[in-house]
């Protein structure tokens, strides 16, 4: 048995799968979606995609699901996630495997995905009992004034294919324990990982009677999401993927008033200042910037190096890209596996020539490498502050390296795109770091110092400024954002006095 073959048989995936699940596995008229080996090239299984229909199914049985979970005490619906961390925990390898065979992500990085969907169990189990609200002072004698959180209704998650399980779980684990079911929408590109976790949650939901509370719909954006996005059913969409379609998604919500989580686009920066340690940022800017391929939110695709150390570290950065293995992300050796489709190698060559009109100079990689698969060369560019094409999102290992003076220039280059998500600067000058963190300072979600734009730990809330849509998911007081507040009063006097002093005094 090959090791494919092994992987999908071990998380119970078939030759052609069913696109849908809400209390059983359910089979749309979508079409036939087929899952692509982008090491290969090649068909790995197929998928039989949801319709219209089949989503209305998959709503009214969450809609049924959310009636029962909103009065289950939030600390029993920290033990199904518990379990549900066990599981993961059982088939950590194999999961993280298909990660890699499906996406291209290297092994590391597929165990590391599945690694973060147990600790988000593991904060989801803590958090089941501190979802608390304030007590307030009252103006009024004798009265009492809180707040309490309330479960939210059934959540939709829709997940981009850069991280086809770990998003999902970070939404999914805070949501359940909130009291809410969830409806899945994965990427068309990533089917198979998200049937392998509904194969997962199903051990779990029956094992405590909750069926209903984990709900899968795999079909297209133009049938099956829209359903999604326009479900009134459906109080909160969260959404992973490009800013165009995060722009669309907020409207179409907002039309219905219901609330999104938006995660869209990143065009990060990295600054190093002259007094930087150069050997620790080398080793965080190669990581950052072509870790999975460079198809990360969080990717450092601007690099903005101080003067004085401009030419040692770009020469050193060549050096490591130099040193890099490219090959089958399931080999342990292997730094940078394919991208994700022939389409993601198109936007790449497309943007390489947009460099060369503009004035950019490709010092290093460019081309796409021949053979199977979807592999290319991680590139590196010096640019120049008026490239159009680096205010963009590419997702690709692009690298845009930068000269400033001072660090002021360098926070401003930092701030200049649409996009808000992640930065960092790497010095060893305290009011540097400071000024970087400060109001004057880096405008984005995620802000580090010494360390690079991607990897943000759970434990922290999750989410980006300006076109990266403004949304928080995972640690901190996220959960907020899928529960419903209530604000409560309480009269224990014989009195009736209003607030503000008003007075109302019949005879």
């Amino acid at each position: 048995m090959n090791e494919a073959r092994q992987i999908l048989e071990s998380l119970g995936i078939s030759e052609v799968n069913p696109g849908a699940y809400a209390a059983g596995w359910l089979s749309g008229k979508g079409g036939e979606l087929v899952s692509v080996n982008p090491t290969t090239g090649e068909p790995i299984a197929r998928v039989q995609q949801a319709d219209a229909a089949t989503y209305e199914q998959v709503s009214r049985v969450a809609q049924e699901a959310f009636l029962k979970l909103r009065m289950m005490p939030a600390p029993k619906r920290g033990e199904i996630i518990r379990a549900l961390g066990d599981e993961l925990r059982a088939h950590k390898e194999q999961l993280g495997r298909l990660v890699s065979l499906e996406m291209g992500k290297i092994l590391s990085e597929g165990l590391g995905e599945v690694q973060e969907m147990i600790d988000m169990c593991d904060f989801a189990v803590g958090l089941s009992r501190q979802l608390y609200g304030l007590t307030m002072a009252s103006e009024r004698p004798r009265h009492r004034m809180f707040e309490q959180w309330h479960p939210l209704g059934p959540v939709g998650i829709i997940t981009a294919f850069n991280f086809p399980v770990a998003v999902w779980s970070w939404n999914a684990a805070i949501a359940v324990v909130c009291g809410d079911p969830v409806i899945w929408k994965p990427s068309s590109k990533v089917p198979l990982c998200a049937i392998a976790v509904q194969h997962i949650c199903n051990r779990v939901a029956q094992r405590f009677g909750v069926e209903g509370i984990f709900n899968l719909v795999i079909g297209t954006g133009r049938e099956v999401g829209q359903k999604l996005v326009d479900d009134p059913h459906v109080p909160l969409i969260s959404f992973t993927g490009s800013t165009a379609q995060g722009r669309k998604i907020a409207t179409s919500v907002a039309g219905r008033f219901g609330r999104t989580i938006l995660e869209l686009g990143g065009n990060n920066a990295v600054i190093v200042l002259e007094d930087a340690d150069l050997d620790l940022a080398l080793r965080a800017i190669l990581f950052a910037a072509v870790g999975t391929t460079g198809q990360r939110c969080t990717t450092l695709r601007r690099l903005i190096v101080q003067k004085g150390v401009y030419d040692r570290l770009l020469e050193r950065l060549i050096k490591a890209y130099k040193s890099l293995r490219i090959g089958n992300p399931l080999e342990p050796s292997t730094h940078v596996g394919p991208l994700v489709d022939e389409a993601a190698v198109a936007d790449m060559m497309a943007a390489l020539e947009k460099i060369k009109e503009e004035g950019g100079e490709i010092v290093y990689g460019g081309h796409r490498l021949s053979g199977p698969g979807y592999f290319v060369e991680p590139t590196i560019v010096k640019a120049h502050k008026g490239m159009q094409i680096a205010c963009e999102e590419t997702f690709a290992p692009i690298l845009y390296v930068y000269q400033v003076d001072t660090l002021e220039e360098a926070i401003e280059l930092n701030n200049s795109v649409r996009q808000g998500l992640s930065s960092a600067i790497f010095t060893n000058n305290l009011r540097a770091a400071e000024k970087f963190l400060s109001p004057e300072g880096s405008d984005c979600g995620i802000a580090n110092v010494n360390i690079g734009t991607s990897g943000a730990e759970i434990g922290g809330a999750f989410g980006g400024e300006k076109e990266t849509g403004g949304g928080r998911e995972a640690g901190s007081d996220a959960w907020k954002a899928y529960m419903r507040r209530q604000t409560c009063t309480i009269n224990y006097s014989t009195e009736l006095p209003l607030a503000q002093g008003v007075r109302f005094d019949v005879e």
